[in-house]
């Protein structure tokens, strides 16, 4: 059956197969690579994984195949760490994984609320099949390998926080406790309210104004990043020579201010001229009271 005929529970076994596939390719590599370094069997085990999705991807010809990878791949990659690396359980490295856990659980139910199954591309995806022969080496740099890259690098703010328990809690783990649990918040609250505005009756060219979508342009975007700061806080709080892993949020910071919110502005004014108004008094990322016009 060609893939766009397909239902979307038809799809998600697939999708499912696909990913459990990736994690036996990741459970080999880390046996086989032998690497005593946290940081480089979880790399070279993550791009296994990267890899296996791809070949889903383009075997059934979506590049949405990947897309959950983005919220699935660090609860794995950091329960790895805790339990290869550590010497036992801190009340740290509990808080952390959970709230790692309900972030990857909520932010992946969202996609599965979303995705329609294999003959629903994300137009960020489909945009780029002009391109051709080339689309598939650019699906895999562009829509997979650079993903996995900068999750990876968020991730690593995991190593000193999940595997170093010398350092007892402080005033700092608090901190990271509380941007993190408020980053989950925003995200879902954020969610939430755009789901209630696309299920409900609107007229042409209206766009969201209310709740979260009043202070920000992109509150959702902005409670992604928030959450990945609050994971380096956590590192740091275990480790404050582990201080160079804010590369990771930095990074992650980049590609939403960089990359998804002008695209995705982009898009709204192409579908909503009214749009342009909307820029010039809301924040594109942080929610801040809107200016006037």
């Amino acid at each position: 059956m060609p893939p766009t005929k397909m239902s979307k529970n038809r799809s998600l076994l697939l999708c499912l197969l696909a990913y459990l596939a990736a994690a036996v390719a990741a459970v080999g590599v880390c046996r086989l690579s032998g690497l005593g370094s946290p940081v480089l069997a979880a790399a070279l085990a993550d791009l296994a994984a990267t890899a296996v999705v791809f070949a889903f991807s383009l075997g059934l010809d979506n590049s949405s195949v990947y897309d959950p990878y983005w919220s699935v791949a660090p609860f794995p990659i950091g329960l790895y760490w805790l339990v290869r690396f550590s010497a036992g359980l801190t009340p740290r490295q509990i808080i952390l994984l959970t709230l790692v856990l309900v972030w990857a659980v909520r932010l992946t139910a969202n996609w599965l609320r979303r995705w329609h199954g294999l003959a629903d591309e994300d137009w960020r995806y489909a945009d780029y099949r002009r391109l051709g022969a080339a689309y598939w080496p650019v699906s895999f740099l562009g829509f997979h390998l650079f993903p996995t890259i900068l999750v990876f690098l968020g991730c690593v703010s995991l190593v000193p926080a999940l595997t170093e328990g010398s350092r007892s809690t402080g005033v700092l783990d608090f901190l990271a406790l509380v941007v993190t649990a408020t980053a989950i918040a925003i995200e879902s609250t954020a969610d939430k309210q755009l789901r209630r505005f696309l299920a409900s009756p609107r007229t042409p060219g209206q766009i969201l104004d209310t709740g979260l979508w009043a202070l920000s342009r992109h509150p959702n975007y902005f409670g992604e990043v928030l959450f990945w700061w609050g994971v380096y806080l956590f590192g740091l709080a275990a480790n404050p020579l582990w201080w160079w892993t804010i590369i990771g949020p930095i990074a992650i910071t980049g590609l939403f201010l960089g990359v998804s919110v002008p695209m995705m502005d982009r898009r709204m004014l192409a579908r909503h001229p009214g749009y342009a108004a909307h820029i010039g008094i809301r924040s594109g990322l942080v929610p801040l009271p809107g200016r006037r016009s």
